[in-house]
């Protein structure tokens, strides 16, 4: 069975129009979640809103929004004043340019959904906007209105169908700046540049995310089903932090050679090594000989 639709409309490119369907390309479904339970009784917890000067329990009725002018003092928004300022939407997602990949800065990537085709009817157009964007390398970015609110969206081919991407806004983000200025310039040898160079190479891969592993959210489920079934749970003993102080040309150096090590058990990744096969391979005709 397909999955719910998270919204429908139109994928508009100047006179060319195909209806299509947007479905979250992410969930939190499988994520391990707790809720708040009475320890005495082992029934969930449910919220109040508290007065923070009064101490009073707040009443739905009662419950409205405001916006902090200044500390303690709030403007009040009505709900239908809220309701003025929405966007309605128009169910249509509007092309406005069409910009190089490369150019998209990823710190305003936000939730991606999956573009689909709505309908037979809507397979041609759709499949001309997308092998145009293919073709050209191109990313589309559009508006579309997404619970009342306007998103700037990047629509970019992704196998038969599209990736929509709804990127942040300039006041959304910081200006990096302020975080990185007052780091300072120190003087490294270029030894050292060279040294981390051969770890990153004894390191190089590929793009994997079906090789991510949540150990979290692994240790997690081990722990709620080991507790579901009675057994007991044996906290770990805290470890100790070294005092030793290494320099970085040592770390560097130490770094290097234990990356080798890594690289000789796993020849398909990085650099085989030749002694251990070697090895293998004389203690086999050992065996044989001994054997015959």
């Amino acid at each position: 069975m397909a999955p719910r639709a998270y919204w429908k409309g139109s994928l508009k490119l100047s006179l060319v129009s195909c209806p299509v369907v947007l479905y979250p390309a992410s969930t939190s479904v499988e994520k391990t979640r707790f809720h708040l339970i009475n320890r005495e009784t082992g029934n969930r917890l449910k919220q109040q809103m508290i007065d923070s000067e009064t101490g009073d329990i707040v009443e739905g009725d009662q419950k409205g929004r405001g916006y902090e002018l200044s500390k303690g003092q709030y403007v009040e928004i009505e709900p239908e004043e809220l309701e003025a300022v929405q966007i309605e939407s128009n169910h249509t997602i509007d092309i406005d340019s069409f910009v190089p990949r490369e150019e998209i800065d990823q710190r305003y990537l936000n939730h991606p959904y999956y573009i689909a085709p709505d309908g037979k009817a809507a397979v041609d157009a759709f499949a001309v906007i997308r092998d145009a964007m293919k073709d050209q390398d191109r990313v589309a970015l559009a508006r579309i209105v997404l619970t009342h609110r306007e998103h700037i969206i990047a629509i970019e081919p992704m196998g038969k169908g599209m990736l929509g991407t709804t990127l942040r806004f300039p006041y959304e983000l910081r200006d990096e700046a302020e975080f990185f200025d007052d780091i300072k310039s120190p003087k490294i040898t270029k030894d050292m540049v060279e040294l981390a160079g051969h770890i990153l190479q004894t390191k190089a891969a590929h793009f994997k995310p079906s090789e991510f592993k949540d150990q979290y959210e692994t240790a997690l489920k081990a722990l709620v089903k080991r507790k579901a079934s009675g057994k007991p749970i044996k906290l770990p003993e805290p470890e100790e932090k070294s005092g030793n102080v290494v320099s970085l040309m040592d770390a560097l150096k130490q770094s290097l050679g234990k990356g080798g090590k890594k690289a000789s058990r796993t020849p398909s990744r990085r650099a085989p090594s030749h002694r251990r096969p070697a090895k293998k391979a004389h203690r086999s005709a050992a065996r044989q000989r001994k054997a015959g």
